[in-house]
């Protein structure tokens, strides 16, 4: 079951300002009818502002209106049409057994997939600018042992990621009016 925002202060607020019993108002909030009764002689939540369900399109007034009346009906919350927070992409973690991978993801976009930019192959593979520099100037601190290999089977981005990053550098090229460069053909070492 759902609960309210902040049940404590929506507690207050219901026993301060409706004439709901106890038992509703511990069942719309999620608590137990004895801390409603604590609440409402004063010994607990002294310091809490009550929070308006009504006002905050929780429950509406018919609503408190229709349980006050009768004292076995529950309220009921109120479901929005609003969907929930966009989940925002932050910085992408690489767990520890992968990023010594990295730099091999890096220097097969940079081989396969010139056209994309520092910025581009930073976001997909959760990396730094410096990094990517390093590695295309050979002077990362492993750059004898870098070996280009694909950062979908690596697991540190995914193909559609890949693709429409690929895309995206591709339009950018064409609207500039450059020629988009060709993948070199694989080398004998990657196919055995």
């Amino acid at each position: 079951m759902t609960l309210p925002l902040m049940p404590k202060a929506t507690a207050v607020w219901l026993i301060d300002k409706t004439a709901l019993t106890f038992v509703q108002i511990a069942d719309f909030c999620g608590m137990h009818p004895l801390e409603i009764q604590a609440i409402a002689d004063g010994e607990v939540a002294q310091g809490i502002v009550g929070y308006d369900p009504v006002a905050n399109s929780q429950v509406t007034a018919e609503e408190i209106r229709r349980c006050e009346a009768d004292a076995d009906a529950r309220l009921k919350l109120l479901t929005t049409s609003l969907p929930g927070p966009k989940k925002q992409r932050g910085a992408r973690y690489t767990p520890v057994a992968k990023r010594n991978d990295r730099p091999d993801a890096i220097a097969f976009l940079l081989r396969n997939f010139p056209q994309l930019t520092e910025a581009q192959v930073g976001k997909l593979l959760g990396t730094t600018k410096d990094t990517i520099q390093k590695v295309r100037d050979r002077t990362h601190w492993n750059s004898p042992n870098i070996k280009p290999r694909d950062p979908v089977i690596l697991g540190l981005c995914s193909q559609t990621d890949l693709n429409a990053a690929v895309t995206q550098a591709n339009d950018r090229l064409a609207r500039e009016g450059r020629a988009v460069p060709q993948p070199p053909p694989p080398e004998a070492d990657e196919a055995a």
